[in-house]
């Protein structure tokens, strides 16, 4: 079993650049698919999830290759086959084949999704989206099956502004014959990202980044290439890592305008932040001066619920006490607990976190319940006294690309073990 292992409280200097954004790669892998000719996407991330997305295409036949954060999907020979079972089930993403599979094959048999247990996240809002432009979906033995004899634009009202379920319509919805309205939308920048590389393909979208997005069908899309946009969850870790133990730390590759929420908040704190066109400047924060401060996640252009775990380390340096209120999703809290093995001072109310500072962290063995929650572990292993060794570090990387590069190239002590399991014991 591999492990993270860090010596804390070296100081950090230098510049980290942020890769491709991990929830628009995880969609724009699956929207080549409606090309009829070869699509690049640049900027991927080499996180699981990608390589994953690579090997479910290359299943129905498409022809697919990824180096350099560069992958070339030809889809011309794909065809619709069945993915009832084995990678579909390593990522939540997955979904994404649903769509990408019913606007170009008119069916698909997907196996239910997994990814990150954050508690329960429902698909009926795509579902909806699928039956809306005239598909028959039913569940059996656990898979998905979508059929539909022609697609046929329709006006479609998300009961919550779903990101998954914006991106699902979309892609079923480009091919499909006359007028789709989507509204109440979800307005990420992940959404705008799959737009633009769908109308780079041909595709007739309005108002994508807005609540309402117009979407006339249109006969085929081609091929084309694509760059992918910054990932803004990342950009936001190495924000509040900064923070936390930076002495002078340069974030390149950014879009600033994604991250107003969290410098927003980190200025309330007391951080100290310098804004250039691509790239932001942490100087050293006095952690002695934090303040603390109250969140509540929200959709975007709100506090994103992705970044509440991180933000809680640095919570945990503030003077006075810390809320944070998670509306998104409420099971997003087990790394609460862990950071109470490293001498935080937080509890846990419904679906409130309290989080009282300044606490002195001390190294222990944790676990990265889910991705972001590992990310806030390894922000807490960087900062407390002695060794931090973090369990179950897959959820990390499927959403840090070379993270283990880039934070020892600022002068962090973390390295990859490989350790010997401990074997549970079993009872009869």
């Amino acid at each position: 079993m591999d492990v993270y292992k860090i010596t804390g409280e070296n100081r950090l200097q230098g510049t980290i650049k942020v890769s491709g954004a991990k929830n628009s790669a995880v969609a724009l892998i699956p929207a080549s698919i409606l090309a009829n000719s070869p699509v690049t996407i640049g900027g991927i991330p080499e996180i699981s999830d990608a390589w994953t997305l690579k090997a479910l295409l290359e299943e129905i036949g498409g022809e697919v290759s990824f180096e350099n954060g560069k992958m070339t999907i030809d889809p011309t020979d794909m065809i619709a086959l069945p993915l009832p079972n084995g990678n579909v089930k390593k990522l939540r993403a997955s979904y994404y084949l649903m769509g990408a599979m019913l606007g170009r094959f008119k069916k698909a048999v997907i196996g239910l999704p997994g990814g990150c247990f954050l508690g329960p996240r429902p698909i009926d809002q795509h579902i909806k989206g699928f039956e809306a432009l005239g598909a028959k979906i039913t569940n059996e033995h656990g898979a998905i099956y979508l059929r539909a004899d022609e697609l046929i634009g329709a006006k479609i009202y998300l009961d919550v502004a779903s990101v998954g379920a914006t991106i699902n319509i979309m892609l079923a919805a480009v091919l499909a014959k006359g007028r789709t309205v989507i509204e109440n939308a979800a307005k990420e920048p992940e959404i705008i990202d799959v737009a633009t590389l769908l109308t780079n393909m041909g595709a007739n979208i309005k108002g994508a980044g807005t609540s309402v997005i117009r979407i006339e069908g249109v006969e085929e899309l081609h091929g084309t290439e694509h760059t992918i946009i910054p990932d803004r969850i990342e950009a936001s870790t190495f924000l509040i890592m900064a923070a936390a133990v930076g002495d002078g730390i340069t974030i390149d590759n950014v879009i600033p305008l994604h991250l107003e929420a969290i410098i927003a908040k980190l200025r309330e704190m007391g951080v100290k932040i310098e804004i250039g066109e691509e790239s932001i400047y942490v100087p050293k924060t006095d952690l002695s001066t934090l303040q603390a401060v109250d969140v509540k996640t929200l959709v975007y252009p709100g506090f994103p619920t992705d970044i509440q775990q991180p933000l809680a380390v640095l919570m945990s340096q503030a003077f006075g006490s810390s809320k944070v209120t998670d509306t998104i999703y409420t099971a997003r809290f087990k790394h609460i607990d862990e950071l109470r093995r490293m001498n935080a001072d937080a509890r846990v109310e419904g679906n409130t976190a309290i989080i009282k500072g300044p606490s002195k962290l001390h190294g222990s063995t944790v676990t990265a319940t889910d991705l972001r929650a590992g990310a806030a572990l390894v922000l807490a292993g960087l900062l407390a006294e002695g060794e931090t060794e973090i369990h179950d570090i897959y959820h990390i990387e499927r959403g840090y690309s070379s993270l283990i590069e880039k934070l020892r190239d600022l002068g962090a002590d973390i390295r990859r073990e490989t350790i010997m399991a401990r074997v549970a014991e079993t009872k009869e």
